[in-house]
C-alpha cells in the first residue's frame, strides 16, 4: 500500500433521472441534471467505488452479476445505500412479494407489470440496504444515497418506464433472483451500530466523532474516509476532506479525527 493519503478526484455524472438543484455543498453546473457523484478508486484499491446518487425520476430496473455468474468482459458487482435525505413517500425496489418463475419475471419486464410484482421499501433517513449481486432494484425520485460499491458498471436492464434506452433481458434474467429481498440486508444506523456492512466484497462503518480501537483495528490497510459531517485530515501532510469529499489513507492511522463529525469509513474484504 502507498504511504500517500490523499484527497480523492470528484467526478460529476450527468443522468436523465439527476437532479439540476443538488443538497449542500454540491453545486450542478447550470441546466445540467447531475444524478451521480463519483470519487475516482484511488490505484491502491481499485476494486471500490464510492458515490454520491441524488434522483428526481425513477431509476430503471436493473440487476448486475456477482463474480460466478459475470462473463468475460463483465464485471461483479455487490452494493449498498445509505439513505441520507428522502422526500415524503420516496420509495426504493428491491426484491420481489414473493418467489416467482422467472418466465414471469420476464414477461412482466416486457409488459412493465414489473413495476407491480417488486416490493416498494419506504426510504428514511439513515435506512441501510445491502444488495447482493444478483438483487433486482430500481431507485424512486427524491432520494439522496451514498452507495458503496464494487468498481463496475456491469448492469443489465430489466425495465425502463419506455425510456429509449437498451434493454437486457437475456442477461438480466440469467443471473437475478426471483424471489423477496432477505429482511437480514436491511436496517437502520441505530439498529446496526457503527458497522453498517460487513459483506463478501466490503465493509462500510459510520462514525461518530473519534474511531474506538474495534473500528480501528478494522482499518490496518488501505481504507476511504468519506465525510458527512465536520473534516477528515491527515496526521502529515496538508490533505483535508469536509462533506461532499472524500480521502484515501493507507490506514486509519494516517488520518486525523479532531475536527470530524460525522465520517463513513470503507475498505475493500480483501486485498
Amino acid at each position: 500500500m502507498s504511504a500517500s493519503a490523499r484527497k480523492l478526484p470528484t467526478k460529476m455524472v450527468e443522468k436523465v433521472w439527476g437532479r439540476e438543484t443538488l443538497p449542500e455543498p454540491f453545486l450542478a453546473p447550470g441546466g445540467v441534471r447531475i444524478g451521480e457523484i463519483w470519487f475516482d478508486p484511488p490505484a491502491e484499491l481499485p476494486q471500490l467505488l464510492v458515490k454520491y446518487l441524488f434522483t428526481s425520476k425513477k431509476l430503471s430496473v436493473q440487476v448486475h452479476p456477482g463474480d460466478a455468474t459475470a462473463l468475460p468482459g463483465e464485471d461483479g458487482k455487490e452494493e449498498c445505500w445509505l439513505v441520507l435525505d428522502a422526500d415524503p413517500g420516496a420509495k426504493l425496489a428491491i426484491g420481489f412479494d414473493r418467489e416467482h418463475p422467472h418466465e414471469v419475471i420476464e414477461q412482466a419486464a416486457r409488459d412493465g407489470s414489473i413495476e407491480q410484482l417488486l416490493t416498494w421499501h419506504e426510504a428514511r433517513p439513515g435506512d441501510v440496504y445491502y444488495l447482493p449481486a444478483g438483487t433486482v432494484h430500481a431507485i424512486g425520485p427524491g432520494l439522496s444515497l451514498v452507495e458503496v460499491q464494487q468498481t463496475s458498471d456491469t448492469t443489465f436492464r430489466l425495465y425502463d418506464y419506455g425510456r429509449p434506452r437498451e434493454l437486457h433481458l437475456e442477461r438480466a434474467m440469467a443471473v437475478a433472483d426471483c424471489g423477496p429481498y432477505p429482511d437480514e440486508h436491511r436496517g437502520t444506523v441505530s439498529s446496526r451500530g457503527e458497522t453498517l456492512i460487513d459483506a463478501a466484497h466490503f465493509r462500510v462503518d459510520r462514525i461518530e466523532g473519534t474511531p474506538g480501537a474495534t473500528v480501528s483495528s478494522a482499518y490496518t490497510n488501505g481504507l476511504l474516509a468519506l465525510p458527512l459531517k465536520g473534516e477528515v485530515g491527515v496526521r502529515t501532510g496538508n490533505a483535508r476532506a469536509g462533506a461532499g469529499e472524500c480521502l484515501y489513507a493507507p490506514s486509519i492511522d494516517a488520518l486525523d479525527f479532531a475536527s470530524a463529525e460525522l465520517t463513513l469509513l470503507t475498505r475493500p474484504r480483501a486485498y
